[in-house]
């Protein structure tokens, strides 16, 4: 097993070919294929042999029109495209797992490993991505409202000033002293 890991891909290139189709992280059987050092036409059969592992949650093909945007986002030789005659089949996390019973090499149980490890980083990034966002918004409804009470506290004193300037000039009431008055 430890010869296996040796011959393992780098995480980069693993992230790199997870991507966001139906608003779910998958994987394309030609992608998978390649880190598995398999053809893709072989592990196609494996997943159509054991059809019954693979509800559309954990597989599923993409559409016609899914399949032709999706080409379109990438620059492909001819002979690349080849390969994507037909829409290919996506993998959700947990397909990815169930691969791991379907083709019973070391090489998958360890490939397979290794991107269950990088969907869950992926995730907790989310999650610490999300988490940031929610304290960020709430930081943000706090300052909105110190702005506006602020903007209360400068309109009370505008009124008192206002207020104060309008008031006429009163009489003084209380006691006369008239030495002062005489001097």
């Amino acid at each position: 097993m430890k010869k296996e890991e040796n011959l393992l891909v780098p995480d980069e290139i693993i992230s790199n070919k997870i991507y966001l189709i139906q608003n779910q992280k998958v994987m394309l059987d030609r992608d998978l294929a390649e880190l598995y050092q398999v053809e893709t036409r072989v592990l196609k059969q494996a997943v159509k042999r054991k059809l019954n592992r693979f509800p559309e949650d954990f597989m599923f093909e993409l559409t016609k029109s899914e399949f032709k945007n999706w080409r379109s986002q990438f620059v492909t030789s001819n002979s690349d495209k080849m390969g994507l005659r037909y829409a290919p089949m996506v993998f959700t996390e947990q397909g990815v797992a169930m691969l791991s019973s379907v083709l019973n090499s070391d090489r998958a149980i360890a490939v397979n490993i290794k991107i269950i490890r990088i969907f869950t980083k992926m995730r907790e990034l989310l999650n610490d991505n999300l988490s940031l966002r929610l304290e960020i918004e709430e930081i943000k409804k706090k300052v909105t409202n110190q702005n506006k009470n602020i903007e209360l506290v400068f309109s009370y004193l505008d009124e008192l000033i206002d207020k104060k300037e309008n008031e006429k000039e009163r009489t003084k009431i209380g006691y006369k002293n008239d030495k002062r008055e005489s001097k």
